[in-house]
C-alpha cells in the first residue's frame, strides 16, 4: 500500500468515525443542561470547547497508540493474516452498525447499555467547570470504543506503511476528520442555534447516518482486502 492509499484508508476510516453519534449526544446533553441552568453564554462556550478538546485529545492518543503498537509489532510489513482479521473486524462492525447502532425507539437513543447511558447523562448534569467537561470529552470517546476500535485499528495498520513524518500527518488527519461532526455541532451551539433544531435534524437523519457508517466500514473492509491481501498474493 503506497502513501496515497494509506492516507485514503485513514481518511475514510476517520469519516466513518465522524458519523458516530455518542460524543455528539453527550455534547448536546451538556449544552442543554448548561443552558437550562441559566449559565452565561461564555460559560456554555467554555464547557463545550473543553468537551470537544477532550474528545480530540483522546482520539489523538488512541491513534498514536495504535501507530506505535503496530509499528513496534510489525515494522513496515504487516502479515496478511493480520490484515485479514482487520478486514473481518471492519465488516462485522459495519453489519453491527446497520443492525444495532440505534435502539428501536423514537429519538436518537443509541446502543449503549442503560447503566452507561445513565452514567453519562448524570455526568453531564454534574459538570460545572471546563476541567470536568474536558474529562467528559475523554470519556465519551472511550465509551464508544466498541465501534471506533475497528477504524482506529485499520488506520493504525495503514500508518505502518508510512515514514515517521507521514505517520504524524496521518494521526493528525484522522483526528481532524473524525471530529467533523462534533465540531459542526459545537459551532452551531456556539453561534446560538437552537438545540431543538439540531436534535430534530439528528432524528430526521439518523437512518442515513447509520447506513453511511455501516456502509463505510464495509466498503473500507473490501478496499483493504483487495489492496493488502489480493494484491500481495498476486505479487
Amino acid at each position: 500500500m503506497d502513501t496515497i492509499s494509506s492516507l485514503s484508508v485513514i481518511a475514510l476510516a476517520a469519516l466513518v468515525h465522524a458519523s458516530f453519534q455518542l460524543s455528539i449526544s453527550v455534547l448536546t446533553l451538556l449544552s442543554g443542561h448548561a443552558i437550562g441552568s441559566k449559565k452565561s453564554y461564555r460559560r456554555v462556550v467554555g464547557l463545550t470547547t473543553s468537551f470537544v478538546s477532550g474528545a480530540g485529545i483522546m482520539t489523538l492518543l488512541l491513534m498514536a497508540f495504535a501507530a506505535l503498537l503496530f509499528t513496534n509489532l510489525y515494522g513496515h510489513s504487516v502479515p496478511a493474516i493480520i490484515w485479514a482479521i482487520a478486514c473481518g473486524l471492519l465488516f462485522g462492525v459495519g453489519i453491527a452498525v446497520w443492525l444495532f447502532y440505534y435502539r428501536r425507539a423514537p429519538g436518537t437513543t443509541l446502543w449503549l447499555p442503560r447503566s452507561l447511558a445513565h452514567y453519562l447523562s448524570d455526568r453531564t448534569k454534574a459538570t460545572k467547570n471546563p476541567a470536568e467537561s474536558f474529562g467528559l470529552g475523554l470519556t465519551s470517546v472511550v465509551s464508544e470504543i466498541i465501534f471506533i476500535a475497528a477504524p482506529v485499528i485499520v488506520s493504525g495498520l495503514a500508518l505502518t506503511n508510512l515514514t515517521p513524518l507521514m505517520q504524524l500527518l496521518g494521526v493528525l488527519l484522522y483526528a481532524v476528520i473524525s471530529l467533523f461532526g462534533l465540531v459542526a455541532v459545537w459551532v452551531l451551539i456556539g453561534s446560538g442555534h437552537s438545540l431543538s433544531v439540531i436534535q430534530k435534524w439528528r432524528e430526521a437523519n439518523k437512518g442515513f447516518l447509520q447506513f453511511i457508517g455501516g456502509s463505510g466500514l464495509i466498503v473500507l473492509s473490501f478496499f483493504v482486502y483487495v489492496s493488502q491481501i489480493v494484491g500481495s498474493t498476486r505479487l
